[in-house]
């Protein structure tokens, strides 16, 4: 599958070059979470009793920590893509070169934070006693190697908005194969339980990024990464931040409401947990492939904004939302329909937890492409450079709707159940794309009144 080109995205057909595009990004999402499974059958298997729980319990949090600093990664993809759409070279330049060192100071910034406050944290969420010491180990492990975490997320950012990613998707099978290698080993000659999950994860994303800023410096256009020249540009660097913060604080927040909603999981008990990080993990791979087509969406749609092709950008998002309505209903049904079969190769022997895991599914799978939806919505109006209100909607929507859900609905007792916990997700998906639509409707009518004017 060739690389699409800047003139594949900003001229011509456009069904073809979108599934191009976002194959390459769906089957990185579904390599990294086969590999990310395969830590869990893993410890499942062959690790202690409370070893898959452990391991679940800290998703979260993780997300929590890490996606503020991912956001910024995005914000330096739509600036190369909009650089590329305009043919700003000395843009494009100077965001690839402030954007590595970015990455290696949040990297930094994480890797103390998990060091520092892993088990407090855990310990506010009420991580069943159990598991706690296994969850703060695996953290502190897991935080320890940020840097390369953040290089490869930033580097991988890059790539694609220039309309590479077959490359990104190509590293990460090779590390994710020596990631399931090294999990296996550690777990099972060496017997090092969840510290071996986390050193394997560790070893395999410092093989990928090494990798990513391999094909940076090989490249021959503006994205090509000229170590001699890496420093922070000023002008790059806040423009980065204006579209990339906002992201990251909707990120952050979105994981705030998760880990509201972890906390309401682990009062049900390690069993819930069980089941439940079992079934987060099968979903995993429906929200990878829906996100592909919200980054697919994100990169397309800032290459045409910079050339100002705005009715090109409506078709965009149309095709995107038809492919994501299509696709994920029929995904979410069959993975429902599967769902007993799939719990079980997480949890063979453990027919209760199989059974908390199936609450999660009938309600969250089968509904799956509103989330899509969403995704789409707020990856054009990112991509034409709009980064607040899609943080504020979002911020409402989805993290302040689950939080009074919470606090209210579910705290009735004829509500107080994994089921109408779950309801909470695609509520706030539906209210959440209908309110981003109307915005990216209402912006893209002004930007080309401005056009025209």
């Amino acid at each position: 599958m060739k690389k699409i080109t800047t003139k594949e995205m900003c001229e011509g057909a456009l069904f073809g070059p979108l599934i191009r595009y976002a194959v390459p990004i769906m089957a990185t999402g579904i390599l990294q979470l086969l590999f990310n499974a395969a830590d869990l059958v893993v410890v499942g298997r062959f690790g202690m009793e409370n070893s898959i729980g452990a391991v679940g319990a800290t998703s979260a949090l993780t997300n929590l920590c890490v996606n503020f600093f991912m956001g910024l990664s995005v914000g330096a993809s739509v600036v190369v893509a909009q650089g590329l759409g305009a043919r700003d070279n000395n843009l494009v330049q100077k965001t690839v070169h402030t954007a590595i060192p970015l990455a290696m100071i949040c990297g930094v910034i994480l890797t103390v934070i998990g060091l520092v406050f892993s088990e407090t944290f855990l310990i506010w969420m009420e991580t069943p006693q159990e598991q706690l010491s296994l969850a703060t180990l695996y953290m502190r492990i897991y935080f320890g190697g940020m840097i390369f975490n953040l290089l490869l997320n930033f580097g991988s950012a890059i790539l694609r908005a220039a309309g590479n990613t077959m490359e990104p998707m190509l590293y990460l099978l090779a590390a994710g194969v020596i990631n399931v290698v090294l999990n296996l080993f550690f777990v099972i000659v060496l017997k090092m339980d969840v510290a071996g999950v986390a050193l394997a994860t560790i070893i395999s994303q410092a093989v990928s990024a090494i990798l990513i800023l391999r094909a940076l410096m090989k490249r021959d256009d503006a994205c090509r990464l000229i170590p001699r020249k890496i420093r922070i540009h000023k002008k790059a660097l806040l423009r980065m931040i204006r579209i990339g913060l906002p992201t990251g604080i909707q990120s952050s927040l979105f994981s705030i409401s998760n880990v509201i909603i972890q906390s309401s999981i682990n009062s049900f008990g390690p069993v819930a947990i069980d089941g439940n990080t079992a079934a987060g993990n099968i979903e995993g791979f429906l929200y990878t492939s829906m996100n592909s087509f919200g980054q697919t969406a994100m990169n397309f749609s800032g290459q045409n904004t910079g050339a100002r092709n705005y009715d090109r950008i409506r078709k965009i998002y149309w095709l995107c939302v038809a492919i994501v309505m299509v696709g994920a209903s029929a995904a979410g049904a069959g993975i429902y329909f599967c769902g007993e079969s799939l719990l079980s190769i997480y949890l063979p022997a453990y027919p209760e937890a199989i059974q908390y895991g199936m609450i999660r599914l009938s309600c969250i799978s089968v509904t799956y492409f509103l989330c899509g939806l969403q995704e789409v919505a707020v990856g054009t109006l990112r991509g034409m450079g709009v980064s607040f209100s899609p943080m504020f909607i979002t911020v409402l929507g989805v993290c302040g709707f689950r939080i009074f859900w919470v606090m209210t609905v579910f705290q009735m007792p004829q509500f107080h159940s994994l089921f109408w916990l779950f309801v909470s997700y695609p509520v706030s998906w539906a209210i959440t794309f209908i309110a981003v639509s109307a915005v990216f409707f209402g912006v893209l009518r002004y930007r080309k009144k401005r056009l025209t004017a």
